[in-house]
């Protein structure tokens, strides 16, 4: 059984993951789930001895997506995060951080799972 369940985010994102959890909560109590739910912005807090870690981030949040999807539509090409120019240009941006949270796994958790969210996903 799951004991612990971490959410993490950035500072930009701090009120998000501050609703979120606080609707995690609510759902675990009302659920009667044996379960502690922790927010932090400090993502190594969270990845100490994790057995799982799932990623789902966006590198530039919003306004880079409007970029990635904008800029190749302006020259008649797909702009989209999972494939084509908008892809690219996504993992480009997202590939340095998930290398990042990488070795944070290998030294906090080095047997964890990584399960990946994040687009573009067949890149990432």
């Amino acid at each position: 059984p799951v004991s612990d369940y971490w959410l993490v985010d950035i500072e930009e994102g701090k009120e998000k993951l501050e609703i979120v959890g606080a609707l995690a909560k609510r759902m675990v109590e009302k659920a009667g789930v044996p379960m502690n739910i922790h927010l932090t912005l400090d993502r190594r807090e969270a990845l100490k001895d994790a057995d799982f870690v799932t990623t789902q981030l966006r590198v530039g949040l919003l306004p880079a997506r409007v970029k990635d999807e904008r800029i190749p539509l302006s020259h008649g090409f797909l702009g989209q995060e999972t494939n084509g120019a908008g892809g690219l240009f996504k993992a480009l941006r997202t590939v340095p951080v998930i290398l990042d949270i990488a070795k944070d796994i290998s030294e906090l958790c080095p047997n964890a799972w990584l399960i990946n969210f994040t687009n573009p996903a067949g890149i990432v």
